[in-house]
Protein backbone atom coordinates (compact mmCIF):
# COMPACT_ATOMS: atom_id res chain seq x y z
CA UNK A 1 0.00 0.00 0.00
CA UNK A 2 2.21 2.81 -1.27
CA UNK A 3 -0.30 5.60 -1.16
CA UNK A 4 1.02 9.11 -0.69
CA UNK A 5 -0.71 12.24 0.38
CA UNK A 6 0.49 15.81 0.28
CA UNK A 7 -0.03 18.25 3.10
CA UNK A 8 1.17 21.77 3.64
CA UNK A 9 4.33 22.44 5.61
CA UNK A 10 2.17 24.23 8.17
CA UNK A 11 0.00 21.12 8.66
CA UNK A 12 3.09 18.87 8.82
CA UNK A 13 4.64 21.10 11.52
CA UNK A 14 1.37 21.15 13.46
CA UNK A 15 1.09 17.35 13.34
CA UNK A 16 4.72 16.89 14.35
CA UNK A 17 4.30 19.24 17.30
CA UNK A 18 1.14 17.39 18.34
CA UNK A 19 3.00 14.07 18.19
CA UNK A 20 5.82 15.48 20.36
CA UNK A 21 3.26 16.82 22.85
CA UNK A 22 1.60 13.41 23.00
CA UNK A 23 4.97 11.73 23.62
CA UNK A 24 5.67 14.23 26.43
CA UNK A 25 2.29 13.53 28.00
CA UNK A 26 2.88 9.78 27.80
CA UNK A 27 6.32 10.19 29.42
CA UNK A 28 4.81 12.36 32.15
CA UNK A 29 2.14 9.76 32.80
CA UNK A 30 4.76 6.98 33.07
CA UNK A 31 6.84 9.02 35.53
CA UNK A 32 3.78 9.98 37.57
CA UNK A 33 2.74 6.33 37.75
CA UNK A 34 6.25 5.25 38.76
CA UNK A 35 6.45 7.98 41.41
CA UNK A 36 3.17 6.92 42.94
CA UNK A 37 4.57 3.39 43.14
CA UNK A 38 7.75 4.75 44.77
CA UNK A 39 9.99 3.56 41.94
CA UNK A 40 11.67 6.73 40.64
CA UNK A 41 14.15 9.13 42.12
CA UNK A 42 13.33 12.80 41.82
CA UNK A 43 16.08 14.75 40.12
CA UNK A 44 16.31 18.52 40.72
CA UNK A 45 15.37 20.61 37.71
CA UNK A 46 18.81 22.17 37.32
CA UNK A 47 20.35 18.73 36.77
CA UNK A 48 17.65 17.74 34.28
CA UNK A 49 18.22 20.95 32.31
CA UNK A 50 21.96 20.28 32.22
CA UNK A 51 21.33 16.92 30.56
CA UNK A 52 18.73 18.38 28.20
CA UNK A 53 21.29 20.99 27.16
CA UNK A 54 23.69 18.20 26.22
CA UNK A 55 25.95 17.91 29.24
CA UNK A 56 27.26 14.41 29.78
CA UNK A 57 24.98 12.42 32.12
CA UNK A 58 27.95 10.85 33.95
CA UNK A 59 29.11 14.32 34.97
CA UNK A 60 25.60 15.45 35.89
CA UNK A 61 24.87 12.40 38.07
CA UNK A 62 28.35 12.62 39.59
CA UNK A 63 27.68 16.24 40.53
CA UNK A 64 24.22 15.30 41.82
CA UNK A 65 25.84 12.70 44.10
CA UNK A 66 28.51 15.27 45.08
CA UNK A 67 31.36 13.05 43.95
CA UNK A 68 34.67 14.04 42.41
CA UNK A 69 36.00 12.13 39.43
CA UNK A 70 38.50 10.52 41.79
CA UNK A 71 35.77 9.43 44.22
CA UNK A 72 33.67 8.00 41.36
CA UNK A 73 36.73 6.20 40.01
CA UNK A 74 37.40 4.66 43.40
CA UNK A 75 33.74 3.69 43.94
CA UNK A 76 33.37 2.19 40.46
CA UNK A 77 36.80 0.72 39.83
CA UNK A 78 37.10 2.67 36.57
CA UNK A 79 40.22 4.74 35.96
CA UNK A 80 39.73 8.46 36.68
CA UNK A 81 41.18 9.41 33.30
CA UNK A 82 38.64 7.16 31.58
CA UNK A 83 35.83 8.84 33.52
CA UNK A 84 37.20 12.25 32.50
CA UNK A 85 37.33 11.11 28.85
CA UNK A 86 33.72 9.86 28.99
CA UNK A 87 32.52 13.08 30.59
CA UNK A 88 34.37 15.19 28.01
CA UNK A 89 33.06 13.13 25.11
CA UNK A 90 36.52 11.88 24.13
CA UNK A 91 35.46 8.28 24.74
CA UNK A 92 32.27 6.33 25.24
CA UNK A 93 33.36 3.30 27.23
CA UNK A 94 32.25 -0.27 26.78
CA UNK A 95 29.02 -1.57 28.27
CA UNK A 96 30.99 -3.12 31.12
CA UNK A 97 32.86 0.13 31.71
CA UNK A 98 29.60 2.11 31.80
CA UNK A 99 27.92 -0.42 34.09
CA UNK A 100 30.46 0.21 36.85
CA UNK A 101 29.89 3.98 37.22
CA UNK A 102 26.14 3.43 36.75
CA UNK A 103 26.16 1.02 39.71
CA UNK A 104 28.30 3.41 41.77
CA UNK A 105 25.94 6.31 40.98
CA UNK A 106 22.83 4.24 41.65
CA UNK A 107 21.43 4.63 38.13
CA UNK A 108 20.98 2.39 35.09
CA UNK A 109 23.26 2.33 32.07
CA UNK A 110 20.36 3.81 30.09
CA UNK A 111 20.49 6.87 32.36
CA UNK A 112 24.10 7.44 31.35
CA UNK A 113 23.81 7.05 27.59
Amino acid sequence: MNEMITITREEYDRLREAAEDLADIAAYDRVKEALSAGEEELIPTEFVYRMLEGENPVRVYRDLRKLTQTALAKASGVNRVQIADIEAGRGKGSIETMRKPADALGVTIDDLV
